[in-house]
């Protein structure tokens, strides 16, 4: 079977959020942002602890990376960022394929999506941003009088490249519900990788248990069927939607057990930890991918409440 997974109603919570750059631990509310909140996020995400998309701001995805951080480096994530030493961002010269694209808007309806070849990236800024793991606002923020053209200059997160894949012995994968979490553990049990993900919602739920992964599929097209959907138009159809970053499942589709269920990317990078889901485990796209290299065919899939 195919997969399917698409976002339905946000929801968004307002967490505190424990932060700090060698300095005494402060609480945040969502939506604070400054020079230490984007380099406590780029050093999670370097150290394989998303906060899913880099903001600057944090929120209930970076507390959860924290939590995650500490718990299984034993250390504060305040006294491993002062270690670090890390600079927040980096330069990078705007190529021209990376102008090249190609871009184009996205269609909301599924029907009119089928007709095109490709889901790609709507914009030039769009697909920096993914490139960067950051949001669109936050690329714009740290370059306000940037055009976005050939040989510009700009400033991004300075974020680790992808994992190179491996063979994925020994690795396991587990989502908890309550979290909103996904986590990797090597055979000894250290965890490897650690990312916020949306999970099911009441008419979808997660399906709690074990299962296996059965398949991992990179660049994936998406067979759509209204009929696995409860909020589908009544006038879809089956149909094929072509592959790309902007497709219902994103970049990655790791397929699991349970059949209609698996773990994928998103078109959506912001709602990531904050919405629900037509019952799959959907990631970032960066996370997806990075995901996809550490783990194989046949790997344990634990599903948690």
């Amino acid at each position: 079977m195919r997969p399917r997974a698409l976002t339905v109603a946000a929801t968004t919570t307002v967490l505190l959020l424990i932060c700090g750059m060698g300095l005494p631990i402060a609480a945040q509310k969502r939506g604070s942002e400054g020079p230490d909140m984007l380099a406590l996020q780029v050093m999670l995400d370097r150290a394989r602890f998303s906060p899913g998309e880099i903001d600057g701001k944090g929120g209930p995805n970076t507390t959860r990376a924290i939590q995650a951080f500490e718990k299984a480096k034993g250390t504060t994530a305040a006294e491993a960022l002062a270690a670090a030493a890390l600079e927040p961002t980096v330069a990078y010269t705007i190529t021209g394929d990376d102008e090249a694209g190609p871009y184009a808007p996205i269609p909301e309806d599924m029907m009119e999506k089928a007709q095109l070849k490709r889901l790609s990236y709507a914009s030039l800024v769009e697909a920096l941003a993914e490139r960067f793991h950051a949001s669109p606002a936050l690329l714009k923020r740290l370059n306000p009088s940037a055009q976005f053209v050939v040989g510009e200059s700009i400033q991004v997160p300075n974020v680790m490249a992808a994992p190179e894949p491996t063979s994925g012995a020994g690795v396991s994968l587990s989502v908890s519900k309550r979290t909103s979490a996904l986590t990797l553990t090597d055979a000894s049990g250290a965890v490897i990788y650690h990312a916020p993900v949306t999970t099911g919602s009441q008419h979808d739920p997660l399906p709690i248990g074990d299962w296996t992964v059965t398949a991992i599929v990179r660049n994936p097209t998406f067979n759509y069927n209204p009929d696995l959907f409860w909020d589908a138009e009544p006038a879809h159809a089956k149909a094929k939607l072509p592959p790309g970053p902007n497709g219902p499942v994103g970049e990655v589709w790791i397929d699991i057990s349970k059949p209609h269920y698996g773990i994928h990317g998103t078109p959506e990078p912001s709602t990531v930890g904050h919405t629900s889901s037509h019952g799959c485990v959907r990631l970032t796209n960066w996370d997806a991918t990075a995901v996809a290299a550490l783990i194989g065919k046949g790997a344990k899939v634990t599903f948690t409440e």
